[in-house]
């Protein structure tokens, strides 16, 4: 008989906070997780590849898996660049006896949350300062100065939402927030060093 309770950890943040840089510490720290792989509306970014970073999808394909409720969460975060959760990626997750590393906007943290209640361990992320955010997205030159400012703007707003979630990690030194997201996990997993 199959005793498995699948489990979700939740990361969310700001764009630049170092989410991404934590849950892939995560990945690696040899717990019982497998990432769940988001959809977006989004092109590829670099040497992003289909089915491993992401699901790219247009927004017209996007708005088809709305309409038949295939997403878990979804948001649209800017118009037409949506990011959502597909259903069968927990699925798929849960039956290979691994829990669910998400890394995930702030909106579609909260409604997984909401969604799976204890079963979900929902963490926001934030770098120490806006000021500290700002300079992290400047240097990592991937978005136009229009774009920037619009993150900076939406990061503001995500912000007002920490206090939303389980746990807020300060990534001010980040091998101490690698160190305590390890820590995190393995006591929601009751998972052993």
């Amino acid at each position: 008989m199959d005793n498995f309770s699948g489990k979700l950890v939740i990361f969310s943040a700001p764009s630049g906070s170092g989410k991404t840089t934590i849950v892939s510490h995560l990945l690696k720290a040899g717990l019982p997780l497998d990432f769940s792989i988001s959809a977006t509306s989004r092109p590829p970014r670099g040497d992003e590849k289909q089915g491993k970073e992401y699901y790219f999808l247009s927004p017209e394909s996007f708005r088809e898996h709305i309409a038949k409720e295939a997403f878990v969460e979804w948001e649209e975060v800017y118009q037409d660049r949506y990011y959502g959760t597909l259903k069968s990626e927990v699925t798929r997750l849960w039956a290979a006896h691994k829990h669910v590393l998400f890394d995930v906007d702030v909106v579609g943290g909260l409604n997984l949350k909401k969604q799976y209640g204890d079963r979900a361990l929902a963490i926001f992320v934030k770098a120490p300062s806006i000021a500290e955010l700002e300079e992290r997205l400047r240097r990592r030159s991937t978005e136009t100065e229009a774009e920037l400012q619009l993150r900076l703007r939406k990061a503001g707003e995500e912000y007002a939402y920490a206090d939303r979630f389980d746990e807020v990690l300060v990534n001010d030194d980040l091998q101490e927030a690698k160190d305590m997201a390890v820590k995190l996990v393995r006591t929601f997993l009751n998972t052993p060093e």
